[in-house]
């Protein structure tokens, strides 16, 4: 591993990948959002759902032994079930433009788009809907914006979360290893569990913190007693969910990629208390763009992948908290206005 030292990329974004980018759009009235992750070219991706509570599109379709072995975006969306429409606008937009699976001449490709949804469906705002839920419109508005650059904190799929008891959104990071390869992630945290230890400020992710991005608070204040969670949700609002992707350049087999979505779960463990819970979703994504070459041997390189992908999801996750703010017409808690 010969290189400079390890660290954030330019801009410290899922988007440091190189050859994704990411969209964003939002409903202030509903409160909700999407993001959308877009690959420049059709690229190997893979889930893992760790959740008791997931909602999820085509993700059987990215189970290794199965036809499809690359996809053309992943959608995260607020929403319920009603967010799993914005692959719908996300589709016909890809589509339209000649991209997909191509089944037969004469046949409009076939974009794969797979999508998790968390629940922001009782944050107070405007659901009424009716017949016309917003998801739809706000995906093909999310891919339209997509670009190297996105808003963190109360934002896209985050737009109507919360952590535990503070505020959620979404939050992003990435790594540089000493050896060339560069791993992100993006996440909507709408976490049951809590971001911070009992009694502080603290982020359960402090040790993975990396120039000061969450604050800098270090670690000093973590404890973990039984049963102590620090803010998590009432027993009684266990409705919920953590929807992510993680990405490198490195070229995967969609095996390896599915390797790489496990491996990453952990950032979910590092940086919620507690995750994976009977009412959580938490679905994780991975993609590999395919620009580099596994160094042999290769299944060592993996894992190193895995062990980036899980820290710098845990720091993308405290960094949607950090960067979180409440919705312009209504309070609720934030990080950053927590007592000291």
């Amino acid at each position: 591993m010969d290189g400079k030292a390890p660290g954030p990329g330019p801009r410290n974004l899922i988007t440091d990948v190189a050859g994704l980018r990411v969209g964003q759009a939002q409903d202030a009235r509903a409160r909700t959002g999407v993001t959308v992750i877009l690959p420049d070219e059709r690229a190997v991706a893979a889930c893992d759902v760790r959740g008791g509570a997931p909602g999820t599109r085509e993700t059987d379709a990215l189970r290794p032994e199965n036809l499809v072995d690359a996809v053309d975006a992943i959608v995260l969306s607020g929403g319920s079930v009603y967010g799993l429409a914005a692959a719908d606008g996300v589709v016909a937009w890809l589509g339209a433009r000649g991209r997909g699976y191509g089944l037969a001449q004469g046949v409009p490709p076939s974009p794969v788009v797979p999508a998790a949804i968390l629940f922001d469906m009782a944050n107070g705002g405007d659901k009424a809907w009716g017949e016309a839920p917003p998801h739809r419109d706000l995906g093909r508005r999310a891919i339209e914006a997509a670009g190297e650059t996105f808003a963190l904190g109360t934002a896209g799929a985050g737009y109507g979360a919360m952590a535990g008891s503070l505020k959620g959104g979404t939050g992003s990071a990435s790594v540089v290893s000493a050896d060339g390869y560069t791993v992100g992630a993006l996440v909507a945290v709408n976490s049951w569990g809590s971001v911070t230890a009992p009694g502080g400020r603290a982020f359960w992710a402090a040790p993975y913190e990396l120039a000061g991005e969450f604050g800098g608070l270090g670690s000093a204040g973590l404890r973990a007693g039984p049963d102590e969670w620090g803010a998590a949700k009432r027993p009684d609002a266990a409705r919920n969910t953590t929807i992510a992707c993680v990405a490198t350049d490195a070229v995967l087999t969609p095996a390896q990629a599915k390797r790489l979505a496990v491996m990453a779960q952990d950032g979910l463990s590092r940086a919620i208390r507690p995750a994976h819970a009977p009412f959580d979703g938490d679905v994780v994504f991975a993609l590999a763009t395919g620009r580099i070459p596994l160094a042999d041997p290769s299944d060592l390189t993996l894992a190193r992948l895995g062990a980036l992908a899980a820290d710098t999801l845990a720091r993308a996750i405290a960094r949607a908290v950090y960067e979180a703010k409440p919705w312009a017409d209504a309070y609720v808690p934030y990080w950053q206005a927590l007592a000291d």
